[in-house]
């Protein structure tokens, strides 16, 4: 009789140095001149804006690895995503507890290389399995104005399984369909629900985005319970560079053609960028639950949370006394992390230009005649008065999109001094 054996890779012992990983990527942050010719770059969502938290952590974010660990594709194959890594996993659902916005329990964890390798994992997953070779392509939608690359991620591989359709709110097919919705949203920080009404409701799935759903951007309200939904490390704590991702799943076999898509197009994700995010996370969670701490230290969320509420005040005071833009407004809602009422800090400002200030899209006049670099409104599936800033810069880079703006007044739109 032939047994197979459920194969667990050996854990490492993260003890002695080969290699050193550290929240500092060894290079200094690049100078941003601040003469008026210099172009602001605000179009990408780089979350730079943390450095300085993570300097000051300093050695608690440090690990080792030795030359001969980590060295298997394996971590557990009982599980459905057999390369996720314990550590990882468990610090996780530690970080959801702590931030209470998401239910962690009974679901499966699916780790991906960011959340763009998830979006791509979850729509395979959805549209596999028991298909009639006639079918045609799932119409993948998202309400407008939505994240500027889900169609150019949807029809990137050109898959037969599925398509993307634009704007829910316009969608009006039967038949299966996949709608994304993305909150907070991005680019407009609002909160959102699915949007699509269909006849035939039991054969349209959505997959819940909520890379910004933690406390420094949107008021916790609930802990989110869905079926499928995904979260990266970039946005929860300014890791960008490690490239991990994870969705949280209630169906099994969801999340074993997750992993399969992953394991065919990646054969899984680093171990060692695993490993470092569940050191970071687990930094975060020890400062709200270690009651022997420095009293004196700053809590992860505490510090981002003021950090944007202060760059967003900035921002508005400025935006205010402008005849030429307008900010969406937000409700102040109760946050269940924060125990009191609080507004979105979102990591965009979605910056409308007002009718009359200008004869161009907003995107092209910031970029043409002040230096700053904005997404457009049109990327988003919205009106090109509308451009896309991130909030997300360096202090200094930041400081030298408030004085840009500043300079921006009746007298000034036209010309282009600043």
């Amino acid at each position: 009789m032939c047994v197979t054996e459920k194969l667990v890779a050996p854990k490492p012992t993260l003890n002695k140095c080969s290699e050193t990983l550290s929240s500092n990527n060894g290079t200094k942050p690049q100078a941003v001149s601040s003469s008026s010719e210099a172009v602001i770059n605000l179009d990408h969502g780089d979350p730079t804006v943390y450095e300085s938290f993570w300097g000051k952590v300093g050695e608690k974010c440090t690990m080792v690895i030795k030359g001969n660990e980590l060295m298997s594709y394996i971590s557990d194959l009982r599980k459905p995503c057999w390369f996720l890594e314990e550590e990882l996993e468990n610090s996780i659902k530690r970080l959801h507890h702590v931030a209470g916005n998401a239910v962690v329990d009974d679901r499966y964890v699916v780790v991906g290389t960011g959340s763009t390798q998830l979006y791509q994992a979850v729509l395979y997953a959805l549209t596999t399995g028991g298909t009639a070779p006639e079918q045609q392509p799932v119409p993948v939608v998202c309400a407008a104005p939505y994240y500027s690359q889900y169609e150019d991620e949807t029809d990137f591989l050109r898959s037969g399984l599925y398509k993307w359709a634009g704007d829910a709110y316009a969608f009006d097919k039967e038949g299966p369909y996949i709608e994304v919705v993305t909150s907070p949203n991005n680019p407009d920080g609002t909160t959102r629900e699915a949007v699509v009404i269909n006849s035939l409701a039991d054969q349209g799935k959505i997959l819940y985005d909520l890379a910004y759903y933690w406390p420094q951007y949107t008021p916790i309200t609930r802990a989110a319970d869905y079926d499928i939904m995904y979260f990266t490390f970039s946005k929860s704590t300014g890791h960008a560079g490690s490239r991990i991702g994870w969705a949280l799943v209630k169906d099994e076999e969801i999340a074993k053609k997750m992993t399969r898509f992953i394991e065919l197009s990646s054969i899984g994700v680093s171990k060692d960028s695993q490993l470092r995010a569940a050191k970071i996370m687990g930094v975060i969670c020890d400062g709200y639950q270690d009651f022997e701490s420095d009293e004196n230290s700053e809590n992860f969320f505490e510090y981002a949370h003021q950090l944007m509420e202060d760059r967003w005040k900035r921002l508005r005071e400025i935006v205010a006394r402008s005849n030429v833009f307008s900010l969406p407004k937000y409700p102040q809602e109760y946050c269940l992390f924060h125990g009191e009422f609080t507004e979105s800090y979102p990591a965009f400002a979605w910056l409308k230009c007002k009718e009359g200030a200008i004869d161009e899209d907003c995107e092209k006049f910031l970029r043409e005649s002040y230096k700053i670099v904005g997404r457009g409104g049109r990327r988003f599936g919205a009106d090109p008065s509308y451009a896309r800033l991130s909030m997300l810069s360096r202090d200094e880079v930041f400081q030298q999109f408030l004085d840009r703006l500043q300079s921006i007044n009746n007298g000034t739109v036209s010309n282009g001094n600043y």
